[in-house]
């Protein structure tokens, strides 16, 4: 019996996983979120973790009420997680939070020989330099949970010895395929949440509008499958049925089809390398019925421009572009900028705050603070 802690539990990827976990038997030892206590209590009293986490110790007391009478430990913050990811009563850690308070958890797993199912972007993105190598020195496996990641892992399996021309790195388009900046000048948060194909949580899906999810993807698939930037393609496919594929040198394309559901990609992370069946739905492709694929339009997304400049030239670049998006996208949400300044703001970010080599979680985490803070001073004074 597997064992599994999860961080991030109550989002898309959390609760999507405990399905996976109460269909196949695995044993959860640990559950951590953010700040929705009356989930989080409700998936203890189902799973029984041995300890769970909450992020925002505001609600630490709340949560210690809702579990009255359960032989369950509560931790709180950053503290809290890396407890969780650096305890070895799992096999395996699924990190499905959001944003960049996964990369300190990610590396402390890997610091404690716990392989990672890996969901949360950032920590490849900002801190990918010191994740991989991390991983490789302590022999510890990272499964990548993205579909799109999965799909290329997938892909690659029997083919060790064989060499990759490239990749090719699918993406819906999301909800504006097709518009121009001048479409685009009004739209609101409510608008950029209405994902054609997938059921994620806000900040993902407004990455998904802005095509920074892309960008950010494209920055994992580097670290993840050690590629040059100039063997990975993007190309818009709006049924998500290929959730992307591999050319070898031989010019043979392998790719990985199924219905958009993520549950398939979880499954395969935490189960790998065993396939069983999944609780999700089979593929027709007659349903379809047509595939189609396109050139992205990377000059009304500047966001995921931004993405793949700034992991060509490397560094710490990554980190304040990760950032930046962060710290704009969450003023999106609240109304405070127009859709188009996410773009701008972060290659703004990226062209100002001071780059530079990484040497530590440390370099990162300033790289960030600096990002968010440029963003913030921007907005300040429109």
């Amino acid at each position: 019996m597997k064992k599994v802690a999860i961080l991030g539990s109550t989002g898309s990827i959390g609760t999507q996983a405990l399905e996976v976990i109460e269909k196949h038997g695995l044993k959860v030892t640990a559950l951590a979120a953010y700040h929705q206590i009356e989930k989080l209590a409700e998936q203890a009293k189902k799973f029984h973790p041995s300890c769970v986490c909450i992020y925002d110790a505001s609600q630490a007391e709340a949560l210690k009420n809702l579990l009255s009478g359960e032989k369950i430990e509560i931790l709180t913050g950053m503290n809290g997680l890396c407890q969780i990811a650096s305890d070895q009563n799992a096999d395996i850690i699924l990190n499905s939070v959001v944003g960049m308070v996964g990369l300190l958890p990610t590396l402390k797993a890997i610091d404690a020989g716990i392989d990672v199912a890996l969901a949360n972007k950032e920590t490849l993105v900002a801190g990918g330099e010191l994740v991989m190598k991390a991983a490789a020195e302590k022999n510890v496996k990272i499964y990548p949970v993205d579909s799109e990641h999965s799909a290329i892992f997938q892909s690659l399996q029997g083919n060790a010895m064989n060499k990759i021309r490239k990749i090719i790195l699918t993406a819906s388009g999301g909800p504006f395929f097709g518009k121009k900046k001048s479409d685009l000048l009004h739209v609101r948060a409510a608008d950029a949440l209405k994902h054609p194909n997938w059921n994620m949580g806000n900040k993902i899906t407004i990455d998904s509008s802005t095509l920074m999810n892309k960008g950010l993807e494209f920055i994992e698939a580097k670290w993840l499958f050690d590629l040059d930037p100039s063997q990975i393609e993007i190309v818009i496919h709006r049924q998500s049925v290929l959730h992307s594929a591999v050319e070898y040198e031989d010019y043979a394309v392998i790719g990985q089809m199924g219905v958009p559901d993520m549950k398939i990609p979880i499954q395969y992370a935490l189960l790998y390398p065993h396939r069983v069946e999944c609780p999700t739905k089979h593929l027709s492709l007659t349903d379809y019925g047509s595939l189609t694929f396109e050139t992205p339009d990377y000059e009304t997304f500047d966001c995921l421009t931004a993405a793949i400049d700034a992991i060509k030239e490397g560094g710490l670049r990554p980190a304040i572009v990760n950032g930046a998006n962060e710290e704009a996208v969450a003023h999106f949400l609240h109304d405070e900028i127009k859709f188009l300044e996410i773009g701008e703001l972060v290659r703004a970010a990226m062209q100002t705050v001071p780059g530079g080599v990484i040497h530590s979680y440390q370099d990162i985490l300033e790289a960030d603070t600096q990002a968010r803070t440029f963003i913030r001073e921007k907005i300040s004074h429109k």
